[in-house]
């Protein structure tokens, strides 16, 4: 082979090499950064009439979403090694709303998620009547499958609108001594479940010694009318404030606030039962505060 031959064999040797390089950096280029560089891994899509249900593995967590992936606006998840204990903020909140009401008989939570709220009540009350008000049945096949979610004869759960369930339950009488609102949807809380028209059908399905549970954003440009909303229909209520999650939970009880005394009492009841799920009850005694943090002349949300 003379030398012009051998320049022109390397030329093509380097050419190929160079095509293949390329090959390789778009292939890394398309690749989903996300998923490479966090370790998701997608377990199951469930086809929804709403959004398409997407449960997913990330970093020892199994989370879902709506619509997608979505490590930002993540609707539950729990731990695969600790699965009792809870992830979010807002659920150690909403649990600790115990402290206001710590021997329910009946509790309704409407917007069941993975299940992870009546799972937990379920064994802090056992003796508890738990029903769960979910509007997406592919929501509930995901959180029976994938969530360890269990029905059962204390733990019922109804397809159904949240704000229907309740007002059929109003016109017939029942009664709940807790009522959690845990409601979203991709975006946020469903309009026709945040007005007072709905907040008065909740506050008549309250026993005499029921409590209002909600799970809202910390911040939003909803907030100060939200607030006059619950005001409104509720009167004073404690307004937890989350420290990570950007989330606060309202704590209301028509029949009058317990006092800081009856709070530490039941607190030291319940200390041992909710540690057992990672919840430190020292640290949510310490967010009952019921200081009105919006303007008086915030105009409640209405139908």
């Amino acid at each position: 082979m003379n030398a012009s031959a051998g320049r022109r064999v390397w030329l093509i040797i380097a050419g190929l090499a160079v095509i293949a390089l390329a090959a390789l950096a778009a292939v890394k280029f398309l690749a989903p950064a996300s998923n490479v560089d966090s370790g998701l891994r997608l377990v199951r899509e469930e086809p929804s009439r709403f959004d398409t249900v997407v449960v997913y593995d990330r970093q020892g967590e199994r989370c879902m979403s709506f619509g997608a992936m979505d490590t930002t606006g993540r609707q539950t998840c729990f731990r695969l090694a600790e699965p009792d204990t809870m992830v979010f903020e807002y659920t150690r909140m909403m649990a600790g709303a115990l402290l206001a009401q710590p021997a329910p008989e009946r509790i309704l939570i409407i917007g069941l998620g993975g299940g992870t709220l009546p799972t937990a009540l379920a064994r802090i009350v056992p003796g508890a009547v738990i029903d769960s008000v979910e509007i997406d049945p592919a929501v509930v096949k995901v959180a029976q499958r994938y969530f360890g979610y269990e029905p059962g004869p204390r733990q019922r759960v109804f397809v159904q609108d949240g704000r229907e369930f309740v007002e059929r339950a109003h016109r017939e009488g029942a009664t709940y001594d807790m009522v959690m609102l845990d409601a979203f949807d991709i975006d946020y809380i469903p309009a026709h479940l945040l007005t007072v028209e709905f907040m008065e059908q909740v506050k008549g399905i309250l026993s005499s010694r029921g409590v209002l549970v909600a799970n809202s954003f910390a911040q939003s440009q909803m907030y100060d009318r939200e607030s006059a909303t619950y005001a409104a229909v509720f009167g004073p209520f404690f307004n937890l404030r989350g420290r990570m999650d950007g989330n606060r939970v309202i704590v209301a009880v028509p029949s009058g606030l317990p006092s800081q005394e009856v709070l530490e009492q039941n607190a030291r009841i319940l200390a041992g039962p909710l540690a057992d799920f990672g919840i430190d009850v020292a640290a949510e005694l310490e967010r009952y505060r019921g200081v009105q943090d919006w303007p008086d002349e915030a105009k409640p949300l209405r139908d």
